[in-house]
């Protein structure tokens, strides 16, 4: 049986120490590289500590350096909110407010947008006016992983939103919702202060 090589040789080839050097300055001189880092910097700037700035935030309000808000001066966070990584909060630009109650707690990448454009036949989406509504979550609701929360929701003091859901509507207190549409499967059960 011949020898066959294992790996082809190009895999064998070890790179120098100084190779590789060579290879990260020259890529770190790349105005192309530094280009991009400045339009990651921008946007994060844009979309998180600028319009964090303009957001109302309760007492010991703990945000992910990831979540990107949109319209922040219409967003308010109760006391204890905790949003976590990669969280979207998009507040219409005239009225569409989003009102986050005391202890609540946001999953990774949940969305709660406030506002939406229509799709009437005619013209494209871009070019039709914004609907706004007002998005309120009561005091200590959880929200899942990746749940999208819609314009027009209301959602009663410590109801929980599964994973992957989508909300639109009056959710009831202590609700557990799951899907999509996120329909009610079950109630949570609190118990009374001592």
């Amino acid at each position: 049986m011949p020898d066959t090589p294992s790996e082809p040789e190009v895999f064998k080839k070890d790179t120098s120490r100084l190779q590789r050097l060579r290879r990260l300055l020259t890529s770190s001189l790349d105005p192309r590289a530094w280009a991009h880092a400045l339009k990651v910097v921008n946007y994060y700037n844009y979309t998180h500590v600028q319009e964090l700035r303009k957001a109302s935030l309760g007492r010991n309000v703990r945000i992910s350096p990831t979540v990107s808000f949109s319209n922040a001066q219409n967003v308010s966070i109760g006391e204890n909110g905790r949003i976590g990584a990669g969280c979207s909060l998009w507040a219409g630009p005239d009225e569409g407010r989003i009102e986050i109650g005391p202890d609540a707690m946001f999953g990774p990448n949940v969305m709660v947008t406030a506002a939406g454009y229509r799709f009437n036949e005619g013209s494209p989406v871009t070019k039709q006016p914004m609907k706004e509504a007002d998005v309120v979550l009561g005091r200590d609701v959880w929200v899942g992983y990746a749940a999208v929360i819609l314009p027009g929701t209301v959602i009663g003091d410590g109801a929980i939103i599964g994973a992957n859901a989508v909300v639109r509507g009056q959710i009831p207190e202590n609700a557990i919702m799951t899907g999509n549409p996120a329909q009610q499967v079950g109630t949570r059960s609190i118990a009374p202060p001592q």
